[in-house]
């Protein structure tokens, strides 16, 4: 008769002498997984945050140079509704002329030929 030796026969589903039966191993090799990934998804879960950080960072730098940009553009408003609101006579004058003055050259330019 031959005896059974360390994690050799025996009947199914008993735990063999050895010390590790063969869902301990498994558990093993799914554990050793469930670390890994759970190593990376902290990696990853930490350069989102870098990410994030600087995004925030842009958009902040962003927001300020919009607002200097919103200022100066208020301040050039500003004055343009101060030139609508000055003589618009004086403005509608010196079109008239500056047309009158185009029309005179294209009729001598027009002429010549």
């Amino acid at each position: 008769m031959r005896r059974a030796g360390l994690g050799e026969g025996g009947p199914p589903g008993n735990y063999v002498a050895s010390g590790y039966s063969v869902y301990e191993e498994e558990n093993e090799h799914l554990q050793e997984g469930l670390k890994a990934k759970v190593n990376a998804l902290k990696h990853l879960s930490i350069d989102i945050g870098n990410e994030v950080k600087y995004q925030n960072k842009i958009l902040g730098d962003m927001d300020s140079d919009f607002d200097s940009t919103g200022g100066l553009l208020g301040s050039t408003m500003g004055r343009l509704k101060l030139l609508a609101r000055g003589s618009q006579s004086k403005v509608f004058c010196y079109m008239l002329l500056f047309a009158l003055f185009v029309f005179i050259v294209l009729y001598w330019v027009i002429k010549l030929r």
